[in-house]
C-alpha cells in the first residue's frame, strides 16, 4: 500500500536528483521531480486522478463495482484494489460502500467538478 508507493516515489526522487543534480534532494530538486512525475500536491498520480475521474465523470460519481471500474480503466482489479484504493480512501477522495465505489466531494472538488451530493434546490 502507501509504504510501497512512497519507497517507489523516493527511489524515483532519487534517481532525479542523480541526474538532473548532484544527487542531494533539495525541497526545489523534489517539487521538480515530482511535478515530472506527475504527482499533485495532495499526492495522486496520473492513475490515482483517472480512477477518480472515472468514477465521477463515466459513473455519475458513482457507485461503481471494482471490475466495471477496473474494465473502464484498463487497470486490474487487484491493482486498483492493493495498491491505489488505500491511499484515496485515506486521503477522503473515495469511499467504499456496499453497492461500490463512489467519488467524495473532496475527491470532486480536488478534479474541479461541482459537488452533487446534496442534489439540485430547485
Amino acid at each position: 500500500g502507501t509504504p510501497r508507493i512512497a519507497n517507489r516515489l523516493l527511489r524515483r526522487v532519487r534517481d532525479f536528483a542523480q541526474v538532473e543534480g548532484d544527487g542531494h534532494i533539495d525541497l526545489a530538486l523534489a517539487r521538480l521531480a515530482l511535478s515530472r512525475l506527475e504527482i499533485d500536491e495532495e499526492g495522486l498520480d496520473a492513475m490515482d486522478r483517472k480512477i477518480l475521474e472515472a468514477i465521477a465523470v463515466k459513473f455519475s460519481g458513482g457507485p461503481v463495482g471494482l471490475d466495471t471500474l477496473a474494465h473502464a480503466i484498463g487497470e486490474s482489479s487487484d491493482t486498483i484494489e492493493d495498491t491505489y484504493e488505500p491511499y484515496l480512501i485515506q486521503q477522503g477522495f473515495l469511499q467504499r460502500t456496499p453497492r461500490g465505489r463512489i467519488v467524495t466531494p473532496r475527491g470532486r472538488k480536488h478534479l474541479g467538478l461541482p459537488d452533487t451530493s446534496q442534489g439540485s434546490l430547485l
